[in-house]
């Protein structure tokens, strides 16, 4: 059984020990060697910054064909004589989709690999978003085909992120990580940048239909030029044998993935990431409402694009920060702990700030920092599943997606609730303070970066390579 120590601040998960006739390493478990499997099986740092441009437009064009629906929602309801309850369920079914493959697109991508489940769904939900007005208008029903429409786009869009951390831990090293996965969670406030500019422009022009045919042509587009130059035109198959392959992975999470979630690091970064990613669709949800409110004379494009502009660059920073950090050798958990504390701790202190008395100059500013300092998860508890567990990351953040979705959801309703009852925006502030510092609290008390996905009291017994 594949067995990981930690050496100081020079840890490295990448450690794989295993029973075999070559005498034991001076280093290392007795009867043990090290192996470094990223040498034969990582991607070289040329590659590693080519997917990583590759990725960082993919996960653009996720939220170009996402944010299509609610961009034009107001023109389709003019339409087709949609009430405000109807265009709300058509909204509202993505995220219902979205829930339900977290897992199970993790749980591929660990198996047969990362790079074929993106592929395969992007060329999917490309073409979904393309033939979305074909849809309404050969429908007798438009309310109920945009409705699977959007149901459909949340199941195919929903094995992404599981499948880019799946990806990310098995081609990409510990101390090239942050800065992987914070540029391509990037892409999704790039995306919303572009979608709301360019998108709005097409629909005043061309009409509502013109959105969604760009946007899920040039999805198609994107899954076809990474299969074509990055896969080499190698078929994305994905065969029954390979998903029931009895491969080490595939042992390893039908064994230990009970003993994995009594890990408290295991649950430390669901309950984390379930905090993070409620308070940041509470804030995206409302923040609009909040500025409408308060400042009504205010120009909706100032507070709508210039959070989302610091969020890029805070985003890119945040990346190269934790993995310099890691490079000089700082330890890899502390690393992480001092990202998710500027993400949660630091951002909060802004968002208590909204709770008073201010000028609209100063609540932008607010906001635009919680926004880009929230980006700094992508450095930390979003990074952190790798480090815990390489050999299952995708179906692992598969669970703490699918969590922080559905409590998202909840929280998002919650908070329209207490605006009502008190009549305050600064109960919602509160109560988002308090669940990010519960986050954080639980994040610096119980996380780790050693590997906990292998049991390391069988190491003699079992002769499994990851």
């Amino acid at each position: 059984m594949a067995v990981i120590q930690k050496y100081g601040k020079n840890y490295s998960p990448d450690l794989v020990c295993h029973k075999d006739n070559h005498p034991p390493a001076k280093i290392g478990v007795p009867g043990c060697h090290k192996k470094w499997p990223e040498h034969n099986t990582s991607w070289s740092r040329p590659v590693a910054r080519i997917w990583t441009v590759v990725l960082l437009l993919g996960t653009c064009l996720l939220y170009c064909a996402r944010v299509a629906m609610p961009i034009c929602a107001v023109s389709m309801a003019e339409q087709f004589g949609w009430s405000k309850r109807e265009s709300g369920m058509v909204l509202g079914s993505f995220f219902w989709g979205y829930c339900f493959t977290q897992v199970f697109g993790g749980y591929v991508s660990d198996r047969v690999g990362g790079e074929k489940v993106l592929l395969l769904s992007a060329a999917a939900w490309g073409s979904m978003t393309a033939f979305t007005p074909i849809l309404a208008h050969f429908c007798s029903q438009p309310i109920l085909s945009m409705t699977l429409a959007r149901f459909l786009m949340g199941l195919l869009q929903g094995v992404h992120y599981p499948s880019l951390a799946s990806l990310c831990s098995q081609k990409v090293v510990e101390s090239e990580r942050g800065f992987l996965m914070s540029t391509v969670g990037s892409g999704s406030y790039l995306g919303t940048l572009v979608i709301g500019g360019a998108g709005s422009l097409m629909l005043d022009l061309y009409g509502w239909q013109s959105v969604f045919y760009v946007s899920g042509l040039l999805s198609v587009l994107w899954a076809y030029c990474m299969w074509k130059y990055l896969l080499k035109g190698e078929g994305p198959i994905i065969t029954l044998e390979s998903l029931g392959s009895n491969g080490a992975q595939s042992k390893l999470s039908k064994r230990h993935w009970l003993r994995l979630l009594k890990q408290p690091a295991v649950c430390a970064v669901i309950v984390t990431h379930l905090c993070t990613a409620s308070t940041f669709f509470t804030l995206l949800s409302w923040l609009p409402t909040f500025f409408k409110d308060t400042f009504p004379g205010a120009k909706g494009w100032v507070f709508n694009v210039i959070p989302w502009l610091v969020a890029i660059p805070s985003s890119l920073f945040s990346g190269c920060l934790s993995d310099h950090l890691i490079s000089q050798g700082f330890d890899t958990a502390s690393v992480r702990k001092l990202m998710q504390f500027f993400s949660m701790g630091v951002s909060s202190v802004f968002t208590l700030l909204l709770c008073g008395t201010t000028t609209f100059p100063w609540a932008v500013a607010f906001v635009s920092a919680t926004m880009g300092l929230t980006t700094f998860s992508h450095s930390g508890v979003s990074v952190n599943v790798q480090d815990l567990a390489p050999s299952c990351a995708g179906a692992l953040f598969g669970v703490m997606n699918t969590c922080g979705a559905f409590s998202g959801v909840l929280m998002v309703y919650f908070s329209g609730y207490l605006i009502e009852a008190t009549g305050s925006w600064a109960s919602v502030f509160a109560l988002i303070t308090t669940i990010n510092l519960l986050g954080l609290c639980t994040f610096l008390a119980f996380a780790e970066a050693r590997r906990v996905d292998i049991d390391s009291t069988k190491v003699r017994h079992h002769n499994i390579h990851i």
